[in-house]
């Protein structure tokens, strides 16, 4: 008997740390005890781990058996420590070599027969492992292998269950397993299983000890990304800019074996199975927007500069139908970006399994109902990410948002500022990132009647006022664009089709707006306008004097504020790039600083 260590990786958040976990098999009465900060899940592992032993035909020792989960300060939620935990006991025991155990990280949970079930968080926690060391191998279960392979450098071990898993130790190589299709790769081919030649264990896409060229993709290829991707929309590096890092992970890039998935423009190949990941509807075309052209064109500036937008007006008008068509004027996420949302997506186990990488733009949209922990995050024990960084680079879209309660839209006002969301619990506190986009869609009173024409509203102005009151002045502060959505008579319904664009014309705009603002921001940390910091705008960024004649105005009278100021100039800045402007002129800032106070540009 003698004492076996292997290692795991604990999650806080979407940060993960070294676990060292410790295995003593000594003389005392018969047990199995766990010490180092477990939860009551982690605390069942013991049951877990001694059936999946026993029933993969171990021997169980009939001895004390210690279990410590170092540093025992970080606390350990979750079941992914049962694979580690059962290792370190059989090495302990003398069933796999102590040696064997050490080096490798392993994530995943048993089943009582002894199969590895896929658990959550698979991607920040082999992120968080990578950083351990040059050479460092993952074990994780099939059915999270796609999603572990997408990290670079990192050799990845599918495993079925804990026989095949210990025969692998005993033999002192890791060769190719076979496991269930996980299904259709990010980038469009179909996916293949574990089992078939010609693919290695390793996310690098090079073969290990035994193998014969077997990935832990299902379709065959390394996660999807490049070497030194700087993280432009053009996929060219910037000036004094080498490449972009992963603000999740660290590296600079993702394998080269993997540009097929992201082009020659460092952005995937859509599939159909992204938007399940994402929650856009791939039949959805702005073209299906006929009516509202003033709101059509909201919609272009809001995509192009990543700016909030408030959609006010009747039922019938809209307004639902022109958020849900925002995600399709969005381009595909960069590789960084890409990485952060598919990891929160992993955390909260979100991911779909056919698709282990978010390509697409997340877009949320919470019931009215939603707790204020829904939307920005909390848990009694584990915290999970809220809708808003779920949305995290994408869209947060909230239909009905004077039915929401005050304290759940004020939530928003932090995280509309920061790009982050800090939720405290007596165990800790955690932080998720959440810079999105913000979608507001109110009627302009609760009977949502129409006042003019004949309508039936009989909504006094105090209840009117009361009603949209609940959209707090601070909220709206921060919102850049307001605009009404009128209801539309038939000869305008017909007189607007001939100028109707598909979704696919306003992308292309919106795509070369975000290279003028690309090239703009080259050697600076944000990349869309409405990332500018208020020091930056009133520096380099400053219009001139003329162009901001029409908001020292306003700033005079009191009609605007000095947030407000800020949040005009960015929507200025937008819309000099989708005209083609060196800079904003006074056109520029006046037709901002109308959408700001809710005007008719």
């Amino acid at each position: 008997m003698a004492v076996a260590r292997t290692r795991s990786v604990a999650l806080v958040g979407v940060t993960g740390s070294c676990v060292e976990v410790e295995a003593d098999v000594g003389n005392g009465l018969a047990g199995i005890h766990l010490i180092g900060l477990p939860d009551a899940a982690l605390s069942e592992a013991r049951e877990r781990v001694r059936s999946a032993l026993v029933n993969s035909h171990f021997p169980w020792p009939d001895a004390r058996i210690t279990v410590s989960l170092f540093p025992a300060s970080v606390p350990k939620r979750g079941s992914q420590f049962d694979l580690a935990i059962a290792m370190a006991i059989l090495g302990a025991a003398g069933v796999v070599p102590v040696a064997g155990v050490a080096a490798p990280f392993f994530l995943g949970e048993l089943g009582l027969d002894g199969r590895l079930r896929p658990v959550r968080g698979v991607l920040p926690s082999v992120l968080s492992a990578a950083k351990q060391g040059d050479d460092v191998t993952v074990v994780v279960p099939a059915a999270n292998a796609a999603e572990a392979a997408l990290v670079p450098g990192v050799r990845v071990v599918p495993a079925p269950d804990l026989r095949r898993l210990v025969e692998w130790l005993r033999a002192g190589e890791f060769p190719p397993c076979p496991s269930p299709d996980p299904g259709p790769s990010p980038s469009g081919y179909p996916g293949e299983g574990f089992g078939e030649s010609g693919r290695t264990g390793r996310a690098d896409g090079r073969a290990g000890p035994g193998e014969s060229g077997h990935t832990g993709r299902a379709d065959g290829r390394a996660g999807p990304g490049e070497s030194g991707h700087t993280g432009r929309a053009d996929g060219r590096a910037r000036s004094g800019e080498p490449g972009r890092t992963s603000p999740v992970d660290g590296h600079a890039g993702l394998d080269a074996e993997a540009r097929a998935a992201f082009g020659q423009t460092g952005h995937p190949q859509p599939s159909p199975a992204l938007h399940m990941a994402t929650g856009v509807r791939p039949d959805v075309d702005l073209s299906d927007v006929v009516g509202q052209p003033m709101a059509r064109r909201a919609l272009e500036i809001c995509a192009a500069g990543n700016h909030n937008l408030w959609m006010l007006g009747p039922p019938g008008t809209g307004k639902t139908l022109l958020a849900e068509r925002l995600p399709t004027l969005l381009p595909d996420l960069e590789l960084d970006h890409a990485l952060e949302v598919t990891a929160i997506h992993s955390v909260a186990g979100a991911l779909p399994p056919d698709s282990p990488m978010v390509f697409r733009p997340p877009f949320i949209s919470p019931h009215h109902t939603a707790t204020a922990a829904a939307i920005v995050g909390g848990g009694s024990s584990v915290v999970r990410p809220g809708a808003v960084s779920l949305a995290h680079r994408g869209i947060l879209f909230m239909d009905e948002a004077p039915e929401f309660p005050s304290h759940v839209l004020d939530s928003l006002r932090q995280p509309l500022e920061s790009g982050q969301v800090t939720v405290s619990r007596s165990a800790g506190s955690v932080t998720f990132p959440a810079r999105f986009i913000l979608v507001l869609a109110a009627n302009p009173c609760p009977c949502a009647q129409p006042r003019d024409k004949g309508g039936g509203c009989q909504c006094s102005p105090k209840v009117r006022r009361r009603y949209l009151g609940r959209l707090s002045g601070p909220l709206l502060d921060r919102i850049d664009m307001k605009v009404t959505v009128a209801r539309s008579s038939r000869r305008e319904l017909m007189a607007d089709r001939q100028f109707v664009e598909t979704s696919e014309t306003v992308a292309a705009r919106v795509r070369e707006a975000r290279l003028r603002a690309a090239e703009r921001l080259a050697g600076t940390p944000w990349r869309t306008n409405a990332e500018i910091p208020s020091a930056a705008l009133h520096s380099r960024f400053r219009p001139s004097d003329a162009a901001m004649k029409p908001m020292t105005s306003c700033l005079d009278s009191g009609s605007l504020s000095a947030r407000g100021l800020d949040r005009v100039v960015r929507v200025a800045w937008t819309l000099a790039d989708l005209a083609g402007k060196a800079r904003p002129d006074e056109n520029e800032t006046s037709a901002a600083l109308a959408l700001w106070l809710g005007l008719d540009p």
